[in-house]
């Protein structure tokens, strides 16, 4: 370990509606880390989750499902800016495959091969950040190295977390979905923790049957799969309220709050 890389330092704070929300540094790597209020003498489970591309680390999709595993089930929750994202610089390759996103959905194109080139990118770089930050958080006397810590991410958050998921022991229960490549399927292969995998039956980015080859190459003894009607932007948000259930259950908590809804909003990724 490298305690000038690992260091966790808190740069602000604020509270709301029983929520802690601290945002901090690992090095020079921006996130924020949700909490309960209300401090417990006992070390509460750890969610590590991955913003969408094109998110930040306090997108409403990450804040609003935040704050769903706090008052749920006392969960922490830390995100952290993805390599390019938020208020990370982008580098010249960074603008190059922006770019080419941009030509690909002028030209009326499939983006999914330059977004599947450019996450694969992405997550490398991503890795080692987010161990780093498991490290720090795992510091904190609330959250403590004996406790569970869970992960969450769809569409890039998916791909960043498969590759941490299937490195890092300390996780024992994921949740993925709406993203595939065949890098992918091949970590897949390697994770054997809980997994619940989420897709839509009308995605217009991913096949019906790639979604289904992802799901059927994770290792895990125990996976769920959860398929909703419609495109990619229409995940009802109740997968969210879904997402705490699975973590309480694997985490030996009681869901004592949640917000559900029927509705569906692109903004939830």
């Amino acid at each position: 370990m490298h305690p000038q890389t690992h260091t966790l330092h808190f740069t602000a704070e604020s509270l709301s509606d029983g929520v802690l929300e601290r945002d901090f540094t690992v090095g020079d790597v921006p996130g924020v880390l949700w909490s309960p209020a209300s401090a417990s003498a006992d070390p509460a489970p750890l969610i590590l989750m991955a913003h969408a591309g094109g998110n930040d680390k306090k997108h409403p999709a990450m804040a609003n499902r935040a704050r769903l595993f706090v008052n749920g089930c006392g969960f922490h929750v830390a995100v952290l800016d993805a390599p390019s994202h938020g208020d990370r610089p982008r580098t010249d390759h960074d603008e190059q495959e922006r770019s080419a996103l941009a030509g690909a959905r002028t030209a009326g194109e499939s983006v999914m091969p330059v977004v599947v080139r450019y996450n694969e990118h992405l997550a490398a770089r991503a890795l080692p950040e987010m161990r780093a930050a498991l490290d720090a958080l795992q510091e904190l006397p609330e959250i403590g190295t004996g406790g569970p810590v869970g992960f969450f991410g769809v569409r890039m958050g998916t791909a960043f977390g498969m590759p941490l998921v299937a490195a890092d022991s300390r996780i024992t229960a994921a949740v993925f979905g709406l993203y595939w490549s065949e890098s992918v399927v091949e970590t897949a292969k390697h994770i054997t923790v809980p997994v619940e995998f989420s897709m839509q039956w009308d995605d217009e980015h991913i096949p019906r049957e790639d979604a289904l080859a992802l799901f059927d190459a994770f290792a895990s003894e125990e996976k769920t799969l959860h398929a909703n009607a419609g495109k990619q932007g229409e995940q009802p948000r109740f997968e969210s309220a879904a997402a705490v259930e699975f973590f309480a259950r694997h985490f030996g908590r009681t869901v004592t709050s949640r917000t559900v809804t029927s509705r569906t909003v692109t903004s939830q990724h």
